[in-house]
């Protein structure tokens, strides 16, 4: 069975990092490990959580994956909290990096033309550096702007040359691939899209699909979960992000048809036989 470790927070009520990335990547079948960063009572949409930072753990959780000779096919990052924790990452790449291990990089720290409280232009830098060590970065607007050092542009202010331009200055950080969220083209009413480009071949890509009328907290972590458990799969990248897309819309779909649905997350969990049967599907094509 294929392996993946996931480094992010555990929030223990609310669904955005492990709670998302841990099932659904096992679902999709594929082993998960993980290392939690940090653990709170719940995600930071909730008033009054507990935090505790669970930053000294990671190196010696790494110390003993290395004398147990434990290796991965892939090594997902998502919401880190400091630069040590940036810092660390690089190094858990240098010590499990092999050779067919692919490192997938969500720098979650932006959305809606603003940081994350507590994150700073200095950490969206530090930031930038860890996705130069990447394979596959899978920023949306926001944070993209924010690594390159350039003003936001909200949806209608931007056109197609624009986003194959920031795609092009995205990979110039030093991944092999970019995966770009949340794109909204004049001539795409009603849709939101996704767009990759390859620093290699040079081929950019687009996939656009119905964008929903009501957003939720975590689908960005829902998104690069079904990437990278897609990829490690062997989907390839168009494949992977269309059926993470995908899923996202049927998710909050599911969730919007409960009447009495909760705010702090969707409801993946009902659309898991839909995730299943597209991913067979898709790997038998």
């Amino acid at each position: 069975m294929k392996r993946i470790v996931t480094i992010q927070d555990i929030s223990c009520v609310g669904k955005c990092s492990l709670t998302v990335a841990l099932p659904i990547i096992s679902a999709m079948g594929v082993e998960t490990a993980i290392i939690p960063t940090a653990v709170l009572s719940t995600h930071t949409m909730f008033k009054g959580f507990t935090f505790r930072d669970l930053t000294a753990d990671i190196k010696p959780i790494m110390d003993h994956w290395e004398k147990e000779g434990i290796s991965f096919d892939a090594i997902y990052t998502g919401y880190l909290g400091s630069f040590e924790q940036i810092d660390l990452m690089k190094e858990l790449f240098s010590r499990f990096r092999g050779k067919g291990t692919t490192v997938v990089v969500d720098p979650c720290m932006a959305d809606n033309g603003k940081l994350y409280p507590g994150f700073t232009e200095a950490f969206a830098k530090a930031m930038a550096g860890l996705c130069s060590q990447a394979d596959i970065i899978v920023p949306n607007l926001t944070e993209a702007s924010f690594m390159l050092g350039i003003p936001y542009k909200a949806a209608g202010s931007y056109d197609q040359a624009y986003i194959e331009d920031l795609l092009k200055k995205l990979a110039s950080l030093g991944a092999k691939e970019v995966v770009l969220k949340g794109i909204e083209l004049p001539d795409k009413k009603g849709k939101i899209g996704i767009a990759s480009y390859n620093a290699k071949t040079k081929q950019i890509s687009w996939y656009f699909h119905t964008k929903m009328s009501t957003s939720f907290h975590g689908t960005g972590d829902i998104f690069a979960s079904v990437l990278t458990g897609a990829l490690v799969r062997g989907l390839s990248l168009e494949k992977a992000y269309a059926l993470a897309g995908d899923f996202v819309v049927q998710s909050i779909k599911k969730t919007l048809s409960h009447k009495d649905h909760n705010t702090y997350g969707v409801d993946f969990e009902a659309a898991f036989p839909t995730l299943v049967r597209r991913l067979e599907k898709e790997l038998k094509a």
